[in-house]
């Protein structure tokens, strides 16, 4: 194996240490820190050696079967279970989990990703409060199609597990948003697609006990 291909699985090892033990959730801050374990100059050198975020991902979800393989089966399943109740409160802004809950590569910090498609961030806001559910908001830029958007972020929290919801125009729901693992088209899951995965991991789990 090449130097410049072993720094690059060692600062994916890294990478993937940070965002499991130490809770760092972008991939690119986890790869930033872990390069400057090799030393700040050897890391503005790395250049193309630097892992993708694929990479990480890789080494992230191998380490979270390896250490939490016994518990990892439920607290799935439960995270879905949750995620699917948001999925029918908001049925009406056609609603799809995205993140590591619908991948399968959750640790015991791990949060909901939800993305809504409403022209009407109030709408949203109003549906909560009538369910008299605490939620914060916040404007985030994301680069879409090349162009730099303000897109509403939606916070609310369920039993200790935060669920993120992004809120988006209802023209986007055909265009999905890029991956920042693969760099195609994101994975998404709506309510029915969710149940069968549910069913089929509560199935799996029973048979384990």
């Amino acid at each position: 194996m090449r130097k410049e291909d072993r720094i690059r699985e060692m600062i994916a090892t890294e990478a993937a240490r940070l965002m499991y033990e130490d809770g760092v959730r972008e991939y690119r801050d986890a790869k930033r820190k872990a390069a400057k374990r090799f030393g700040p100059e050897k890391a503005l050198s790395l250049g193309s050696h630097l892992p993708t975020n694929a990479e990480i991902h890789e080494e992230l979800a191998r380490l979270i079967a390896t250490r939490e393989e016994e518990v990892l089966p439920k607290r799935l399943l439960q995270l879905r279970i949750t995620a699917l109740s948001y999925l029918e409160l908001f049925e009406e802004f056609s609603p799809y989990l995205v993140g590591s809950v619908l991948s399968g590569a959750v640790t015991g910090r791990s949060d909901i990703d939800i993305h809504l498609f409403s022209d009407s961030v109030e709408a949203v806001e109003n549906l909560l409060r009538e369910r008299d559910i605490p939620f914060q908001t916040e404007t985030v830029p994301i680069r879409k199609g090349g162009v730099i958007r303000d897109y509403t972020h939606v916070y609310l929290e369920d039993q200790g597990v935060e669920i993120e919801c992004s809120v988006y125009a209802e023209a986007e729901r055909r265009n999905r948003t890029k991956s920042s693992i693969t760099g195609r088209a994101m994975e998404r899951a709506g309510a029915a697609q969710l149940r069968k995965m549910i069913a089929a991991t509560a199935g799996a789990t029973n048979d384990e006990g």
